[in-house]
């Protein structure tokens, strides 16, 4: 598990697998956060069951204000260069000797948003999107989209009813899915934050944290529905 930069100068955290590849891919985008411990470890989790995960740094571009503030700005429009850098990350991963040539991309709260966006846009194979915001447009927006599996608290103010907005715009598209919302939980309860006086605000005002029982069966289906379509008929 190292750091590395991308020839275009994006930086970020690599985990490979144990053993011999060749690996499929996993771009993992991360929270409104940035690439914190969490998200390395959400990395490392995914290298463990068999993919090649690059979790890029999408605030590395200049100051990080500025950088949070063009990453929204970019999910919203839907295009810019958040984008280009997700497109960058996967075409980087799928090159490599060592994968296989199938990509996936997993994303969590904001990323999970451009997990979403990306899955019809990009070349992926399969998509996780995890309390990630639905496109009010989503019949249009994910027209194409690659198969998606989607995990969302009930909790969860901010998203209300975008599970099922979800799953409706999948299933007249007919995208395979696999759409979840969980009655007990709210946002983030996949993520296990490092320990900081900001995110404990915000985790206290937002109700946001980690089920360790809704967290294991998000995982279980994560992984069932990502060896389905990554591990599967693979390019090799």
């Amino acid at each position: 598990m190292v750091d590395i930069t991308l020839p275009d100068g994006l930086p970020g955290y690599l985990a490979i697998p144990d053993g011999d590849g060749p690996w499929p891919g996993v771009v993992v985008l991360h929270e409104a956060f940035g690439l914190t411990g969490d998200i390395r470890r959400q990395a490392d989790r995914l290298a463990a069951e068999g993919y090649l995960a690059f979790a890029p740094d999408l605030y590395s571009r200049g100051p990080r204000i500025r950088c949070v503030q063009r990453a929204f700005r970019d999910l919203s429009a839907r295009r810019g260069r958040t984008f280009d850098d997700i497109e960058a990350a996967r075409q980087a991963l799928a090159g490599r000797d060592d994968c296989t040539g199938k990509t996936g991309v997993i994303g969590f709260c904001m990323g999970g948003g451009f997990a979403l966006v990306a899955a019809a846009r990009y070349d992926f194979d399969a998509a996780s999107v995890n309390y990630g915001v639905v496109p009010r447009d989503a019949e249009e927006a994910l027209d194409g989209a690659c198969p998606v599996v989607a995990g969302y608290g009930k909790k969860d103010l901010l998203l209300r009813g975008r599970a099922a907005g979800l799953d409706r715009a999948l299933t007249v598209l007919d995208v395979p899915h696999d759409v979840k919302e969980y009655p007990g939980v709210g946002h983030s309860f996949l993520a296990e934050y490092d320990a900081g006086p900001v995110i404990g605000v915000l985790r206290r005002v937002t109700g946001m944290h980690h089920d360790p029982e809704v967290a294991a069966d998000a995982w279980r289906r994560i992984f069932t529905f990502f060896g389905e379509h990554l591990h599967n008929g693979s390019t090799t």
